[in-house]
């Protein structure tokens, strides 16, 4: 029996049948599957404009296939806005709300299936964390990329091209009047930012996990296709209904090993670690066994893939080259092939169905010849992190791999960016911006603006940022987030002293500072934490619940 049809059998539950007719549905709509489309629709998120445009093309595939639709509206904030403001506190853990609202409205209703609409950074990891922890039958569908701007600084420009160009009219090689004019053009249309950051990295891995139907992560929002592929995913989630595939049959272990490796070969966010971490605690996997498999996985995958930051090629390139499937379909012999995923068929058979078109190899390399041997995110430990920490190799420029700088030390992100703004960093400088984690910042902000203004000042080859916070998905240079543990938890990096030698090793996957370890303790005597900045409301629970970053930075119940 479907959920739904033991909360409509008459004469029992006559009142509930009574509640959906009071909207119009008749006898027929509630004989068939009740299918929720959960929509993170809003006027304020680029990446979530159009979604009112692809549920009305979910819910004619659900007509079609035998179902009936009922949408229902979902949180989603948008990291661009939130950017080096109060806002960022609140952009992950809005993640475990997004989560909470899908559960909530899925269980109350009991509704037999869920498509799950979303395109940006939090958004897509809260709607996953959702698919995981329910076990219901759920396809995730994004609304697609914007395509890029005018070229600007050798590439097709994008919206973070003006924090970029921010820091060239700081440094003077950039007129203010031609900041201004990119505002029109650089972002010129709706979708996920055209760069390869979190967004397009999260949307890249649910269609590496197998929730999201191949090629539905990457067609541009603007594309025909993508109403096509709507209504593909309304149709497709009536047949997952009925056939009773689930959710936890496709993610589970091995579909993560393949996200992990996807993630890798691609050089995606490094918050995908973060994101995938969570995902896996709703599949009931340990982070332990997640950071482990983190760590082997990122040594023995293969770069394949560059798109912007890590080269000139924005995501609508990236698509046309034969997107994520053309990228699993060069990693076949990696990948874990038996899994099920939302087509009904396994990884192996969806890519047999793959038709190779016109790979740009500038874009997608081959297993055999690719850009590196390595991935694209690495894990590193040492005294400076014992829990480990993430950076983006793909991001950075090979001679910056090893990098041994003097600390200028940060306790918050604005002071950091009013030190770089005012020409105080200097080549050799590594930035600590602590007391940006999880329960310190709360929240774990993105340090963005930080390394956008270092690379305006012409320092990003020339410096070092690490920190207990995050970064975006589209920063470059030698940095290092995720610190674990964070300073407001007493981790090494609250210890760090202006003066103080750092090293970055991304070879030796080491990070080290340069200290005795009785040098340590001393400095640790005494410790107080900080007094949280947010005693109430959302924040002030987030920062008295939340989980180290190493173990998702999840809100995190505890006996």
């Amino acid at each position: 029996m479907r959920r739904s049809e033991s909360i409509l059998k008459r004469p029992d539950f006559s009142f509930n049948r009574g509640v959906y007719k009071s909207m119009g549905f008749s006898d027929k709509d509630l004989e068939k599957p009740i299918i929720g489309i959960a929509n993170t629709w809003s006027e304020l998120v680029p990446g979530s404009y159009n979604l009112r445009a692809v549920a009305d093309s979910v819910k004619r595939g659900i007509y079609a296939a035998g179902g009936t639709p009922v949408e229902f509206g979902v949180i989603g904030a948008c990291d661009g806005t939130a950017q080096g403001n109060e806002g960022m506190r609140f952009i992950l853990p809005s993640r475990d709300l997004i989560a909470n609202d899908v559960e909530v409205m899925v269980q109350a209703h009991q509704l037999d299936g869920i498509v799950l609409l979303g395109s940006c950074d939090k958004i897509v990891p809260g709607l996953l964390m959702a698919a995981a922890r329910l076990k219901l039958p759920a396809i995730l569908l994004p609304g697609g990329p914007m395509q890029g701007g005018p070229v600007f600084d050798e590439r097709a420009s994008d919206l973070t091209t003006l924090s970029e160009g921010c820091g060239m009219v700081r440094a003077g090689t950039l007129e203010e009047e031609e900041l201004y004019r990119m505002e029109n053009t650089c972002g010129p249309g709706c979708g996920s930012c055209s760069f390869y950051g979190t967004a397009n990295t999260m949307c890249a891995l649910s269609e590496g996990l197998g929730i999201t139907l191949p090629y539905g992560a990457l067609i541009p929002a603007v594309y025909a296709d993508r109403t096509r592929i709507a209504f593909e995913t309304g149709e497709k989630i009536v047949d997952l209904v009925l056939q009773d595939i689930t959710a936890d049959q496709i993610i589970n272990e091995k579909s993560l090993e393949n996200a992990i490796r996807l993630l890798n070969a691609t050089g995606g966010s490094t918050n995908g670690v973060l994101h995938l971490l969570a995902v896996a605690r709703e599949a009931g996997i340990d982070s332990k066994v997640m950071t482990e498999k983190f760590k082997e996985i990122g040594m023995t995958t293969p770069l394949v893939a560059k798109v912007n930051p890590s080269s000139k090629y924005n995501m609508e390139d990236f698509h046309n080259s034969g997107g994520i499937p053309q990228v699993m379909k060069e990693l076949e012999p990696l990948l874990n092939l038996d899994v099920m995923t939302v087509t009904g068929k396994t990884v192996g058979d969806n890519l047999k169905n793959h038709r190779e078109g016109r790979v740009n190899r500038e874009i997608i390399k081959t297993l055999e010849e690719p850009f590196s041997k390595f991935g694209g995110i690495a894990i590193l430990e040492g005294n400076l992190s014992p829990e480990g920490c993430i950076t983006k190799p793909s991001a950075i420029k090979p001679q910056m791999h090893v990098f041994t700088g003097t600390a200028r030390v940060f306790d918050s992100e604005e002071t950091a960016e009013e030190a770089i703004l005012g020409g105080e960093i200097q080549p050799g400088n590594v930035v600590v911006i602590r007391y940006e984690g999880p329960k310190g910042g709360p929240g774990m902000r993105e340090m963005y603006k930080a390394m956008k203004y270092l690379y305006g000042m012409g320092l990003a080859e020339s410096t070092a940022l690490i920190t207990d916070g995050r970064f975006s998905g589209t920063n470059n240079g030698c940095f290092v987030g995720h610190i674990s543990p964070e300073a407001a938890e007493g981790g090494p990096i609250a210890f760090i002293q202006d003066g103080d030698e750092i090293t970055v090793d991304i070879p030796a996957q080491r990070i080290t500072l340069h200290v005795t370890d009785e040098t340590l303790k001393e400095r640790k005597a005494g410790f107080v934490p900080p007094k949280p900045k947010y005693t109430s409301g959302y924040l002030g629970l987030y920062s008295k619940l939340a989980a180290s970053a190493s173990r998702g930075a999840v809100v995190e119940l505890t006996d």
